[in-house]
């Protein structure tokens, strides 16, 4: 039987500190050799904006393998429809079994945050307690649900190009008692922040890296996972040390990387390593206070099967969502 799970089963089941731990194993799991993530798949629909996203993984701590398609469709926007939709299928690997279909929105949005939660645990300063949001809507809300659990915060500065955004960001987040700042610019937020997360679609570079500062941690996460398309530009590459969340799939589909390599050479830009060896101690993480860290987040299949695997053992405890048998 295979479990069928809306975003409204997944809201009840998926919380934020038990992804953060899931999420942190299996990057550890792709080192120590007991989980699997393949280089993504990307197929581009001609003469069209679509890009459809294939992420397979397997890990035997979970006992299980997923794939999850991804649709990229910016001109969604245009039919008042979400431009990133995806679904995730969930299989036992030891039978092949389907054991969940799950709606991809929840998953990813918390899954995403909790990554940038695993790196700036291991990659920012103990210290650090000013948050800064380049982007206030959904993803930036989770980010801070995600980041309380790893960091001493207490202060968030927020740009967004909206101040309606700013305040529906303000009044999400007023539950965890911390000083919400709105910043005039992208400027201002790399100005005062200890840790920056720049969460926009955005095509053209909107950060400088003129503007990071010593000490400062970068969680580079809203960029289309499109090798043309990013949100930081090259000199902020070349003046950080660089962590991915998975070498083949920053090659295939990171903005961000691939064009600081073009424009500065591989000997410009210091790919440190991927999040999984600093997690697992085989690759060191921050060298000192002043070093200036930047994680590259593209989105990786185990994540998603981290996460869909979590979704799905609750919601079996708490007999949510529906079954069917696709064999009949």
């Amino acid at each position: 039987m295979t479990l069928i799970l809306t975003a409204s089963d997944l809201e009840q089941v998926i919380d934020m500190p038990s992804t953060i731990a899931a999420v942190e194993q299996v990057f550890a799991d792709t080192v120590r050799g007991s989980a699997r993530q393949p280089d993504p798949v990307a197929m581009t629909v001609p003469a069209g904006d679509s890009h459809f996203i294939v992420m397979p993984s397997l890990a035997s701590t979970q006992q299980a393998s997923a794939v999850k398609l991804l649709a990229d469709i910016p001109s969604n926007a245009e039919r008042g429809l979400p431009s990133q939709r995806s679904t995730l299928l969930l299989s036992d690997y030891r039978t092949g079994e389907s054991l969940a279909i799950l709606d991809g929105r929840v998953p990813t949005r918390v899954r995403t945050a909790a990554a940038s939660a695993v790196a700036s645990r291991h990659l920012a300063r103990a210290d650090a307690s000013v948050l800064g949001l380049v982007g206030a809507g959904a993803l930036a809300v989770a980010h801070v649900e995600a980041l309380v659990h790893v960091l001493p915060l207490r202060r968030v500065v927020v740009w967004s190009r909206t101040r309606e955004r700013v305040e529906q960001f303000r009044q999400a987040v007023a539950h965890h008692g911390l000083r919400v700042e709105a910043a005039d610019d992208v400027a201002s937020v790399f100005a005062v922040s200890d840790v920056v997360c720049t969460l926009t679609p955005s095509v053209e570079p909107l950060v400088k890296g003129a503007w990071f500062r010593a000490g400062q941690h970068i969680n580079a996460v809203g960029a289309r996972p499109r090798p043309t398309e990013r949100e930081i530009d090259a000199e902020g590459l070349a003046r950080a040390d660089v962590y991915v969340d998975h070498r083949g799939t920053v090659a295939a589909k990171s903005g961000d990387y691939l064009l600081a390599v073009g424009e500065r050479g591989t000997e410009a830009i210091q790919l440190r390593g991927e999040l999984g060896e600093v997690v697992a101690g085989s690759v060191p993480g921050r060298g000192h206070q002043g070093a200036i860290t930047l994680f590259n987040s593209v989105g990786i299949g185990l994540q998603d099967l981290a996460v869909g695997r979590l979704a799905y053992d609750r919601a079996r405890e708490r007999g949510l969502g529906c079954e069917i048998d696709l064999s009949a």
